[in-house]
């Protein structure tokens, strides 16, 4: 890639030490280029819109305005800039919100210099990229996330007719309808709640508050 077409770099980080090692770090690829800096999310915003990077490494412990904060308000006013988050933050709840506010990778701080740059790399390319911790911590969330909103009305009564004990035909009596529907919303709310059984449904329902015991 010739000078002309360098990857605009602006790093946004309220630790000097950490601008500093990684202005040096990217100092030995010639296709990317460190053009600015900014040490809060305010000014991250501001020099934004005077830089035009193409690629901003942000961390989400910032002063003033926070990292996720600071990313949504890029995305919307610079939809073109692509967001790298590089933290030490490895919360999988942080990885949800910083990938659902626009960051398009999510690296921690023990990154190597050839990993950051080719994620930046990727990222300037529409690519995204996520660290193993990360890539970890979003997955643990998936798959301990139950779709609650997804149960309809009648699968709640079913479901709390379970936890009270009563089998399929004695929620079929009590709903007033035949057992092959109880039969029916019993198979969905399982495959809803990623169930094996009714035993784990009714764990599931009761330690996450679906329905009143």
């Amino acid at each position: 890639m010739s000078a002309s077409r360098q990857i605009r770099v602006m790093v946004v980080d309220d630790h000097p030490v950490v601008r500093r090692g990684l202005e040096a770090m990217l100092r030995a690829y010639d296709d990317i280029a460190l053009v600015g800096e900014a040490c809060d999310g305010l000014e991250a915003i501001a020099r934004c819109q005077e830089l035009r990077p193409d690629v901003i490494l942000i961390d989400l412990l910032l002063p003033r305005l926070d990292g996720i904060e600071t990313i949504g308000r890029i995305r919307r006013q610079a939809p073109q800039v692509q967001l790298i988050v590089l933290t030490c933050v490895r919360d999988e709840r942080c990885v949800q919100q910083a990938l659902s506010a626009g960051a398009i990778a999510y690296l921690l701080k023990s990154v190597t210099a050839d990993e950051l740059a080719a994620a930046i790399r990727r990222a300037y390319a529409g690519h995204a990229t996520l660290g193993s911790e990360a890539a970890d911590a979003l997955v643990h969330a998936t798959l301990h996330e139950l779709p609650c909103e997804a149960l309809t009305g009648r699968e709640r009564e079913v479901l709390a007719l379970m936890v009270k004990g009563l089998s399929n035909p004695a929620i079929a009596r009590r709903l007033m309808v035949s057992r092959s529907t109880v039969k029916f919303h019993v198979s969905s709310i399982l495959a809803k709640l990623g169930a094996a059984s009714r035993t784990e449904a009714v764990a599931s329902a009761l330690e996450h508050h679906l329905v009143q015991s």
